[in-house]
């Protein structure tokens, strides 16, 4: 079964993970994360079978994020206002996201692909 990645194509990080893949011969399709962003449900989904806190989904580095003072925001949030916040623009979502259909990885670890994405 194909794995599906989120990514955003002019992210040197997604570059870095989809050529990883094309490397490995590991079967992908990708999904444009500003064009087609996941919503608030799939969000809740990919967090909790990634078994990570919803905060590390937010692409911390983004220039939205500073912006919209996201960090204050989401202070004391919950997981649903934390994937209601991600579900309205793509770009506050950290990338690349990869799943399987029950294991997730957020961003491009070389180490956490081989083991994760290899050992299927």
């Amino acid at each position: 079964m194909a794995l599906t990645f989120y990514w955003y194509p002019n992210c040197g990080t997604c570059k870095k993970a989809k050529k990883w893949f094309e490397e490995h011969n590991v079967d992908f399709q990708s999904i444009h994360i500003v064009e087609e962003t996941p919503t608030k449900d799939e969000l809740i989904d990919l967090i909790s079978k990634s078994e990570l806190p919803a905060k590390k989904f937010f692409n911390t580095s983004g220039k939205k994020y500073r912006e919209l003072n996201i960090k204050e925001k989401i202070k004391d949030a919950s997981t649903e206002e934390m994937a209601d916040i991600l579900a309205s623009d793509g770009m506050l979502i950290k990338r690349p996201i990869v799943t399987d259909g029950s294991k997730v990885t957020v961003g491009f670890k070389e180490d956490q692909f081989e083991e994760m994405w290899l050992k299927n």
